[in-house]
């Protein structure tokens, strides 16, 4: 009906059916139907025709004085809409978990301001799960199983964790899983209990007493560096510390749970381009990381 009501807006506006329909991109008939369906509907006449053209009736008056000011408001707002979420200019909000959102992203982010210096991004890093809807973020990046049934969910791949220490330690690295039992160990508290899984799919459950833990995966990352004991974290934080020789694998045929990542939006909001463009970009960058592992 509000299709109809803008028609006939329309051809008020312009006392013409053709007029109207060169504006609308319709043909005559077209816009003459559909205006003898919405009286019919209302079951009044609202234009008078003739060989002069159009003319409001008086209750096409009274129709036309309640409905003109918001039909072309609501013409309005949806093409703000549209050019909302079809521009490559402007905001895009992006919640993501520390641990990933910030030091293994860090050059995602460098290229991305660089290559669309347009999009004005707001990027909010939690530990916590934070609603994509209270917070009225574009996207979110989200790392583990998902059980809200309410979201998009685009698997992107996932993240193994790994066990690993100082090569400067001072105590005795574990030759066996048996032995890392009694090792000194270090925890976030997102990784507390350790499942560990080798090469032939066997699982050993490790529930232990670590010697520190943190919740912040940084400050277990510089305790490990220090020689304070094991950690098992996710190898997108440590790849750097390894390559260098701060860290060490400890027995590197068994690895952590994979950690999923996912990028996730509401299933009734539309993504805008920009999201979109994230989307397509970080999927590339993510799929360029010796330390992630893609989606089939």
């Amino acid at each position: 009906m509000l299709d109809d009501l803008k028609i006939f807006i329309t051809a008020a506006n312009k006392h013409s059916l053709t007029a109207a329909a060169q504006h609308l991109d319709m043909t005559i008939a077209t816009v003459s139907r559909r205006i003898s369906a919405l009286e019919q509907k209302l079951g009044c006449e609202l234009l008078h025709r003739s060989t002069k053209g159009l003319k409001l009736t008086p209750v096409g008056e009274s129709y036309y004085e309640e409905c003109a000011e918001f039909i072309d408001a609501l013409d309005q707002r949806i093409s703000n809409l549209d050019q909302t979420l079809n521009s490559l200019k402007g905001d895009l909000k992006v919640l993501a978990p520390v641990n990933l959102g910030s030091g293994p992203l860090d050059a995602f982010w460098q290229e991305f301001v660089k290559l669309y210096p347009d999009i004005a991004l707001n990027i909010e890093l939690s530990n916590t799960l934070q609603d994509i809807r209270d917070t009225r973020a574009d996207i979110a990046l989200r790392s583990g199983n998902q059980t809200n049934s309410s979201l998009i969910q685009n698997k992107l791949g996932h993240i193994e964790p790994v066990l690993v220490s100082s090569p400067q330690a001072t105590f005795t690295l574990p030759d066996c899983i048996e032995e890392l039992q009694n090792a000194p160990s270090i925890a976030s508290k997102m990784f507390v209990d350790w499942l560990l899984i080798n090469q032939q799919g066997e699982h050993h459950q490790l529930n232990k007493e670590h010697r520190h833990i943190s919740n912040d995966m940084n400050v277990t990352l510089n305790l490990a560096k220090a020689g304070a004991g094991i950690t098992l974290m996710p190898m997108s934080m440590v790849i750097g510390a390894l390559e260098t020789g701060e860290l060490v694998r400890i027995l590197p045929e068994w690895r952590g749970q994979n950690r999923e990542i996912f990028l996730v939006w509401p299933y009734r909001r539309s993504l805008s381009a920009r999201a979109k463009l994230l989307k397509e970009e970080l999927t590339k960058f993510l799929h360029q990381q010796h330390w992630f592992h893609p989606s089939p």
